[in-house]
This record gives C-alpha cells, sequence and structure tokens, in this order.
C-alpha cells in the first residue's frame, strides 16, 4: 500500500492521470482529489499528487476544510506547504468570483427559492454569519447584492442606516433581507425576528419594501414570510 502513494502521476497510465483524462472528457468527469491534484501539481516525498489531495479533503469536513482554513492552516499540512497552500486559496477565490459576477445578471425574484438557490452555496459554509441585502427594482429583478456586516446577528450590528443607505444609493424598489447560520439549522432566533421586526418598519417609513428575510443553513434555507414569524405586509 505504501508503494502505491508512492508512485508519481506521469508514472501512471496515460488514461488514468488526471489532466489527460480532463482534457479528454471534461472537468465534471474528475473526483474532487483529482481537480486538487490539479492545482496543487505535485505530491511529496511520501504520496502523489491525488493521495494528497485525498488527505486533504478528507480532514475535518471535506472542501469545506479548504474554504474555510486559512493560508497557514493549509501550509501546516505535511506534503501541502505555503505554495500549494496559496494556490488553493486562489482556486476557492477565483471561483467564488466568478460565481457573484455572473449570478444576479437579469435574475428574477419570483419566490424565497430562488434566493435560498441563488446564495445556498455562497453562504452555506462561511464560518461567521453575513448579513447581506438582496436590492430589486421594481419588476423584481436584483439590482445588487451587499454585504452589510458580518459577526452575530443583533439590532446594533445591523442598522437600518447601513441596510438602507445600500438600497438608497442603488434606488431600489424593495430589498430581500439574507443572513446564514453557520450552524447550518436556518431556524430563526429571537435575534432574527428581533431584526426583521426593526428593518420592515424602517424600510415603511422609507418607502423601500422588505420584501422576506431568507436564512440559510447547510443545504436547507427559510422564509420568514412564508413560515410567518412576521407580517411584512
Amino acid at each position: 500500500m505504501g508503494e502505491d502513494l508512492n508512485i508519481r502521476i506521469k508514472d501512471l497510465p496515460y488514461e488514468e492521470r488526471p489532466r489527460e483524462r480532463l482534457i479528454k472528457y471534461g472537468p465534471q468527469v474528475l473526483s474532487n482529489a483529482e481537480l486538487i491534484a490539479i492545482i496543487i501539481g505535485t505530491g511529496s516525498r511520501r504520496e502523489n499528487a491525488i493521495s494528497l489531495a485525498q488527505k486533504l479533503i478528507t480532514e475535518e469536513r471535506g472542501l469545506k476544510f479548504i474554504i474555510n482554513s486559512s493560508v497557514e492552516k493549509l501550509a501546516n499540512i505535511r506534503g501541502i506547504g505555503i505554495a500549494k497552500a496559496v494556490k488553493l486559496k486562489a482556486a476557492v477565490e477565483l471561483g467564488r468570483r466568478l460565481m457573484l459576477s455572473t449570478q444576479g445578471e437579469n435574475f428574477s425574484v419570483t419566490s424565497p427559492e430562488d434566493v435560498i438557490n441563488l446564495l445556498m452555496e455562497e453562504m452555506r459554509y462561511l464560518s461567521k454569519e453575513h448579513f447581506k441585502v438582496v436590492m430589486l427594482n421594481v419588476k423584481n429583478k436584483i439590482i445588487a447584492i451587499e454585504t452589510i456586516s458580518i459577526g452575530s446577528l443583533n439590532t446594533s450590528i445591523v442598522h437600518p442606516r447601513e441596510v438602507f443607505k445600500a438600497a438608497i444609493e442603488r434606488s431600489a424598489s424593495s430589498i430581500i433581507l439574507v443572513h446564514n447560520h453557520p450552524s447550518g439549522d436556518p431556524t430563526p432566533s429571537r435575534e432574527d425576528v428581533e431584526v426583521t421586526k426593526r428593518l420592515v418598519e424602517a424600510g415603511k417609513i422609507l418607502g423601500i419594501k422588505v420584501l422576506d428575510h431568507v436564512i440559510i443553513g447547510d443545504g436547507r434555507g427559510i422564509s420568514l414570510k412564508e413560515k410567518g414569524y412576521y407580517d411584512f405586509e
């Protein structure tokens, strides 16, 4: 078994090498470990790049581990080091930016599920609470999505001034509030409901309707409006 780990990728049969398989069949056929192996390029003296990648994503919570770990934490794993850690974090960030650059273009919101599906992959793995505002025009098309605060949700951190400043600057007709629960459970807390109440009332005064407050968990989201936690009318 130990000898298998020391087999270099270039010593594998041509059709089994990750890079060659990607060229021939496309990236969708590769496993997570094979894709990571292509990014890091080389293994270590103890194991090849595929084995090293597999070890990396089986630690703690799989791909979440790469997303949530700092460069320093990744670099401290045997066989990774600073250069491979930087490549991994750069790849994750590039993927995140690509998603953000395309997700809101001409996107119309017709239900809470639209917002949940739009932001799930971005927010489900975040280790801290991020509070976002989805800004809509009169046709319920997304104008912009902006992060207002990072940290535990409370009435001092999510101030109406900051929430509606962004909406006013974008000439938004209405907004949807969105935040994540790092625990993975999207069940609203008492603080979530209090923050919602405060922002809905502020929106009524300013003439910018708060349509809903959506909470993102790990693979599941909840609409406070659909669940009847607060009257948004």
